[in-house]
């Protein structure tokens, strides 16, 4: 593994001894349908969190806290074909999980994650932070859209997926939540009322704490209200506040048997950083919540 050519996550030095936590880099985007640039998502994250506390709470003291992370060389991008992309994601993921470290992988859209899931040594159980439902059968004939990503990650071996956040969607995929008891989901309108949001709220924490196996939480950032991520690829209003996604993961983190995670469809903003900050953000708050947990 190689140090990050644009430095390492967070501004740390490159560590000594093997690595606890792997920042890995997945600048994928082929099937995007609106928003463009998410190829330059994890390059600006990994800049944007240089800016970012290393003091954190659940830790009670600073970054690394004696652990070693580190930020190796992204994705290559090779591929001919979308195909011969996601398999070489999956050769990509394959090694960060042979390592041993907590892997987060950041994106690049969301089609990356059947391609990591490619690599993944253990079926798992996705919890997914997202404004989409991203269970279309296909979008503008590509099966392996990004708004297909969990549908082919429930192909690729998943077994189920806990969904929140998600407010934009079709009829098919209506279809799918109704039908499909793997697809357990969370709508913003329930969670975010200012009337029942609080029990919604509590019953998905409830129900998260309780995944037996294997996790992979994967938060694509529109997931958040379009005003704390307003760059990404398609920011939608109405969603998530940043506690709410910090909460989602110390609770994981504190119950589930976690073995990854990723953070996607960041896409660079250059009037403001707001974007890349606040994935950097949340990044930092996954490495502390594992380190706290390993602790």
């Amino acid at each position: 593994m190689e140090e990050f050519v644009s430095g390492n996550f967070l501004g740390l030095p490159k560590p000594n001894g093997s690595p606890d936590v792997i920042i890995a880099s997945v600048p994928y985007e082929l099937t995007t349908s609106y928003g463009q640039g998410t190829i330059n998502g994890p390059k600006a994250c990994i800049e944007a969190s240089g800016q970012v506390e290393l003091y954190d709470d659940l830790l009670g003291a600073e970054l690394p806290a004696g652990a070693n992370i580190l930020t190796i060389s992204p994705w290559d991008g090779e591929g001919a074909t979308l195909q011969q992309q996601l398999d070489n994601i999956g050769i990509y993921s394959k090694l960060q999980y042979e390592s041993s470290a907590f892997p987060i992988f950041l994106g690049g859209e969301h089609g990356m994650l059947p391609g990591i899931l490619r690599g993944c040594p253990e079926r798992v159980t996705l919890v997914q932070i997202d404004a989409h439902a991203d269970l279309r059968d296909h979008l503008d004939g590509e099966e392996y859209s990004h708004a297909c990503a969990i549908a082919r990650s429930l192909d690729e071996g998943a077994l189920e997926v806990y969904q929140v956040g998600i407010r934009a969607y079709c009829k098919q995929e209506s279809d799918y939540i109704e039908s499909d008891e793997r697809v357990n989901t969370w709508f913003a309108r329930d969670v975010m009322s200012p009337c029942t949001g609080a029990k919604a709220w509590d019953n998905w924490i409830e129900s998260i704490s309780k995944i037996e196996g294997p996790v992979h939480l994967t938060i694509d950032i529109d997931g958040l209200d379009g005003g704390l991520v307003p760059a990404t690829g398609t920011p939608v209003p109405g969603g998530l506040s940043y506690w709410h996604v910090v909460q989602t993961i110390d609770t994981l983190f504190s119950n589930c048997q976690m073995i990854s995670a990723d953070v996607n469809e960041i896409v660079p903003q250059e009037d403001t950083p707001l974007t890349q900050f606040t994935a950097a953000m949340l990044t930092t708050r996954i490495i502390a919540a594992y380190l706290s947990n390993r602790r």
